[in-house]
């Protein structure tokens, strides 16, 4: 009996797909256990074939034995097995898969349901084994044995065994300083493999295991051996939805994502025909502890009739929907494939599409039937959402905006941009926010009372992104964003503007002087018609709000960016009145505290707090 060697070809890949195709060692035993399951298949297909329908499925088992005095890892199973031609076909020819061959002798026939596709799968096994045997017994044909360690070849030859099927043995390599192959024997690892990747192969994974119970009429514990069914076998999501209930679908929800709370929405989602796949998706109510951290991983889980291909895959979510937890399982999809293949993988794009899709009508549904649940979800994600508005340059604007929600201070309460323009006074032309660092803030800014007066409605603006998302959608229905900060908000009769016109002439001197006083402190000094109580307010320039600024600072190197705005006055407040008639030193520690107090009601620090608390001191 001679060695065989692998084609040059078979060699590299099989020295690829060890270090490259796989980045996780353990999914070997999940590979192992779908070829398994896939054989079982065709066997039992063929059972069928040959009008044998009395065949029990109960009687085919997958089994598991680990043996620590001699090393080895044993996957077995009672499918229908290989003769020595298949064995040298399908191993010694690498990413040749009999499955997909099987399934296409017969036509692609849609009751075949298997999941290896590419053949590269059992190849896992050389990441964790030095040597694997492969014994293999077809109905009517010799059984034979398979033997490789790897690249350097295999043997095919004659052997007694008995029982159709296959078994497969690995001889697990020696353990070293970083890395534990031993791990692999151990029957709680194995079990917590089987759990996370195999738990819904659909024949029973059977391993011994030891366990103490009670001696029959005594107190005395024994331990003793027996069977185990390692796997649960029929996945929540294949169920019809008529037959599971909404606490089955918590609990399932509560088990596989860890929440100690139920789900805020579920979808149970069955899609057949050119695009096949089943999702069961869950929106919490809550984030989980790290969701605002680097450590967070978003993507759903992905399987492959009933098989895990991937824990997190990022592909199937965009970002702006990565607080979405659950699984995608589709029968087109591959076992063997890689992260860079299914980035590039058309099926994969069009069910991430079609969930894309999907998510937003039942967050707009909430938002419609359930509006208390809505607006919860909303103040645990909607930070997210806003993100997803202006991330990318506002791509998603448009799929997005519907679900965004702000404080109206009119209403008293968070409304949705549909609901603040139809509630809109015909004379009003645009929709006007405010922004601040609290609610009581932002209701108190000194720019927002000629608006309110007006009778027209505020969007209050809390968080650092909030400004940032309304400058990217720019409108809504057409009607433009309008900061209550902007130094045109257009409020003024035709009259109204003549008056405020004169008076700026007028006042060019005086705010000259101004300005000479304040030096570099402010860009510039002007008159506003904007402040109706408030004697001065800040404003940035063009297109730059004051939070604005200040959320450019708190970035990376922000710092550098200067905080130096145009000081507006009120011609109308009893102070400005007074400023003409003071002398340059006195105009000076007036403008300095009007600057100052602009700054506080902005929320921005002061230069000097010392200096100030005794310019006020000396005022009073």
């Amino acid at each position: 009996m001679s060695k065989k060697q692998f084609k040059a070809e078979s060699k590299k890949l099989l020295d690829l797909m060890i270090h490259s195709i796989y980045t996780h060692r353990e999914i070997f035993l999940r590979e192992l256990i779908s070829n398994a399951s896939d054989a079982i298949d065709k066997r039992y297909y063929a059972a069928m074939q040959r009008g044998e329908t009395g065949v029990d499925k109960s009687q085919y088992v997958i089994r598991i034995e680990p043996d620590k005095a001699a090393r080895t890892l044993t996957v077995t199973d009672n499918g229908c097995g290989m003769s020595a031609s298949e064995l040298e076909q399908n191993l010694g020819t690498i990413a040749k898969s009999g499955t997909m061959a099987f399934k296409q002798e017969h036509g692609e026939a849609e009751d075949i349901d298997i999941i290896g596709k590419f053949g590269v799968g059992f190849y896992a096994a050389f990441m964790v084994a030095k040597k694997v045997t492969v014994y293999s017994h077809k109905e009517g044909e010799q059984p034979a044995v398979w033997e490789s360690s790897g690249e350097d070849g295999y043997t095919v030859r004659p052997c007694d065994y008995e029982p159709v099927g296959t078994r497969i043995v690995l001889e697990l390599k020696d353990d070293g300083e970083e890395e534990s192959y031993g791990e692999f024997l151990e029957t709680y690892r194995l079990e917590s493999l089987i759990k996370k990747y195999s738990d819904y192969i659909r024949y029973p994974i059977m391993m011994q295991v030891e366990r103490s119970r009670k001696k029959e009429g005594s107190d005395e514990y024994e331990t003793v051996v027996e069977d185990k069914t390692l796997n649960s076998r029929v996945p929540l999501w294949r169920k019809n939805k008529n037959e599971i209930t909404k606490e089955e679908y918590a609990q399932f929800y509560r088990d596989m994502f860890r929440d100690y709370e139920d789900p805020a929405s579920t979808l149970h989602i069955n899609t057949e025909g050119m695009l096949s796949y089943t999702a069961l998706l869950y929106i919490p109510k809550k984030p989980p502890f790290d969701f605002n951290t680097k450590d967070y991983k978003r993507g759903l889980r992905l399987y492959a009739n009933g098989v895990m291909i991937m824990e997190h895959c990022e592909e199937l979510l965009p970002e702006y929907f990565n607080f979405v937890q659950g699984l995608v399982d589709s029968p087109d999809l591959s076992l063997n494939i890689s992260r860079e293949m299914l980035q590039h993988d058309r099926q994969l794009s069009a069910i991430a599409n079609n969930l894309k899709k999907k998510i937003l009508q039942e967050l707009l549904r909430m938002q419609r039937e359930e509006r208390a649940a809505y607006e919860d979800f909303f103040k645990a994600f909607g930070r997210t959402l806003k993100f997803g508005v202006y991330d990318q340059f506002g791509m998603n604007k448009e799929f997005l905006k519907d679900t965004l929600l702000f404080y109206s201070r009119k209403e008293d309460k968070l409304v949705t941009l549909k609901e603040y323009v139809d509630a809109m006074p015909e004379a009003q032309k645009d929709i006007y926010y405010a922004a601040g660092d609290t609610l009581a803030q932002v209701k108190k800014l000194p720019q927002a009372e000629r608006v309110a007066d007006k009778g027209f409605d505020i969007l209050c603006l809390v968080e650092d992104v909030d400004e940032f998302a309304l400058r990217i959608l720019e409108s809504y229905q057409e009607k433009p964003f309008k900061s209550v900060s902007d130094p045109d908000l257009d409020l003024n009769t035709e009259e109204e503007k003549k008056e405020m016109q004169e008076k700026a002439e007028a006042a060019k001197p005086l705010l000259e002087r101004i300005k000479t006083a304040l030096g570099d402190k402010v860009l510039d000094v002007r008159l506003t018609d904007r402040l109706k109580n408030a004697a001065a307010c800040l404003s940035g320039e063009e297109g730059m709000s004051v939070e604005m600024y200040k959320v450019l600072r708190q970035m990376p190197n922000g710092a550098n960016i200067p905080m130096t705005f145009h000081l507006d006055l009120n011609p109308d407040h009893p102070v400005y009145a007074k400023l003409g008639d003071l002398d340059d030193d006195t105009l000076k520690e007036y403008a300095e505290l009007l600057l100052a107090q602009a700054k506080l009601v902005a929320g921005l620090p002061l230069d000097d707090p010392a200096a100030f608390a005794e310019a006020v001191c000396r005022l009073m």
